[in-house]
């Protein structure tokens, strides 16, 4: 099979060189020029379809060395004429749109003639059969160095041998990413299926596919590319015509289109997967500094058991997508390996030590009077703390396939991880659990990834940008944020209106001495005045009398009456 594949090659190899001496045969290789001329496409000279362009040299771009015109090009098509005449396999929904052509160029025997695979993509199509937005066609051909011309034929493989471009996508990082991001944020399962079907295989036996262009250098410095180039890239141009006349002789199966592609600086785009790893690398730094802080203003037991074992467990699944996200992305774009692995390694970092560690910290603190039982029941109760978060882990990712079309409300839910700490703020009335910069600084950092990869224009992943999505997280996570600092500053039931509110017990309440003795406060050893404001001393609820510096200061330690180790409620 490969043998009779290599002959093919060869032959076409053949014919087009032939062509090249015989004007009959080039003509024939030639898509219908008569149709380009009156649709008014090649009425300017030096356009791909004059007469001479295909044998005319470009004397002053002359090198020992031919273009490898392998790589990536995106622009757009449109319709030579005025609308679709024909539409026969391909419904077009505009009379243009965008596409990507990757081609994979590799030279032959014949000096000057390179053998090209590679497929085009359609946007703004739909399939009859298939009823999709995007089509994907196969082609094969040659490409005529010492004249810049481009002819290929659409090829479905249909021999079972596999396509030599297929190795080249991958280890292409612009065509692995888009096949990343499609599966994990856009595409349904069953877009995924449809887009492994090729056009081809059904319009081969009806249409010839055939495209004629013309690949032209163009300088670094010129725009009409979304990426910036740097350095000495080559940059091409390619500007053509792909026709489908019928096999029978009954008419065309859709109308002449137009192509004009530039190459895309794939070096430039694989610069940008790295920033952004950069980027997450950095964060995940910021994050565990901001851990550290917030275990250092909660570092005792009263303090820990302020902070919502919820609301770090949902962060710690969080991060915990996030690193397996960026290792999948590791693995299927081998060339960025190293930079997806050292983010999902700090992402590894920051929930499996700092937010883990955390969460034991908090679960210990909330039982206090387990935590001196026996080393059996506490491994037994750890082992169900630990089978719940890794339990939900699992469950949340299953959840996430089956409601895969409903990614984006799923993401929006995850990102009301302060909700559970503001409602245990209201229920028990705690104060000031978490330090301001934790506050400020996570929602920060956790909405700057999804921000980057739903709002920015030319992210790598080339998701198309949803604003309203990202104004409506960032809005949620700053209002949550909002009421978190206010419960800090102002106490943590200063939004919730007085009527509604339970009896709260005053510890600054009048007492009267009646022994004229001196009271001394357990925690400082130094005389209280009673005869002063009753601000300054408090009443615990057992009679026990103290400073009320030095009762706040101890209430932050541990809950219970210096004195007779009664429980103290809220102050």
């Amino acid at each position: 099979m490969r043998r009779s594949a290599a002959v093919l090659r060869v032959a076409v190899v053949s014919l087009v060189v032939l062509g090249l001496a015989l004007p009959p045969l080039a003509a024939a290789l030639r898509p219908l020029r008569e149709r380009v001329a009156s649709a008014g496409a090649a009425a300017s000279s030096g356009s791909w379809a004059d007469e001479h362009a295909f044998y005319k040299r470009d004397d002053n771009d002359m090198s020992p060395y031919s273009w490898n015109i392998t790589g990536t090009y995106k622009g757009s098509w449109s319709f030579a004429g005025a609308t679709n005449g024909s539409s026969r396999f391909l419904e077009f929904v505009t009379s243009k749109g965008d596409s990507v052509l990757e081609l994979l160029s590799t030279p032959t025997k014949i000096s000057g003639v390179h053998y090209v695979q590679g497929t085009i993509t359609f946007h703004d199509v739909i399939d009859k059969s298939h009823d999709r937005g995007v089509a994907q066609i196969r082609l094969e051909g040659v490409y005529i160095w010492p004249f810049r011309q481009l002819r290929m034929v659409a090829n479905s493989g249909a021999d079972g041998e596999p396509l030599q471009e297929e190795d080249y996508f991958l280890s292409n990082p612009y065509h692995l990413l888009r096949i990343f991001s499609s599966q994990v944020f856009q595409d349904s399962s069953e877009e995924k299926n449809r887009r492994k079907n090729s056009l081809t295989h059904d319009m081969e036996k009806h249409c010839n596919i055939e495209i004629a262009a013309k690949v032209v250098r163009v300088s670094s410095n010129q725009n009409g590319n979304e990426f910036s180039y740097e350095g000495e890239h080559e940059k091409y141009r390619l500007e053509g015509l792909m026709e489908s006349p019928s096999v029978d002789d009954d008419g065309e199966c859709f109308s002449s289109i137009l192509l004009n592609s530039t190459s895309l600086n794939v070096e430039a785009y694989y610069n940008k997967a790295v920033n952004y790893t950069l980027m997450v690398t950095f964060i995940s730094f910021l994050q565990v500094l901001l851990l550290i802080r917030q275990m250092e203003h909660s570092n005792t037991q009263s303090g820990a058991a302020k902070v919502s074992i919820i609301m770090i467990g949902q962060q710690a699944i969080m991060d915990a997508y996030l690193c397996l996200l960026h290792l999948t992305a590791g693995i299927l774009v081998e060339s960025l390996f190293n930079a997806f692995a050292t983010a999902a390694f700090f992402k590894f970092v920051v929930f499996s030590i700092f937010e883990m560690r955390y969460l034991l910290a908090i679960w210990k603190a909330s039982r206090p009077l387990n935590s001196g039982e026996g080393w059996e029941i506490m491994r037994r109760e750890l082992s169900v703390l630990y089978s719940r978060f890794y339990g939900i882990l699992l469950g949340g990712i299953l959840l996430m396939y089956e409601l895969h079309n409903f990614l984006r409300p799923l993401l929006f839910l995850m990102y009301s991880f302060w909700i559970p700490q503001i409602v245990m703020n209201v229920i028990r009335d705690t104060r000031k659990p978490l330090h301001p910069q934790y506050i400020l600084g996570m929602t920060a950092t956790r909405v700057a990834i999804a921000l980057y990869i739903f709002g920015c224009p030319s992210n790598f992943m080339r998701i198309e940008p949803d604003k309203k999505w990202c104004i409506a997280v960032t809005t949620f996570m700053s209002i949550q944020a909002a009421v978190l600092l206010l419960q800090h500053y102002l106490g943590s039931r200063c939004f919730i209106p007085r009527q509604i509110l339970p009896e709260k017990y005053c510890y600054h309440r009048k007492v009267e001495d009646s022994t004229n003795q001196p009271i001394d406060c357990v925690i400082c050893m130094t005389t209280i005045d009673l005869s002063q404001r009753t601000s300054e001393y408090m009443v615990a609820p057992c009679e026990h009398i103290f400073h009320s510096g030095c009762l706040q200061r101890w209430m932050d330690i541990k809950m219970e009456c210096p004195t007779c180790r009664r429980s103290l409620p809220p102050a």
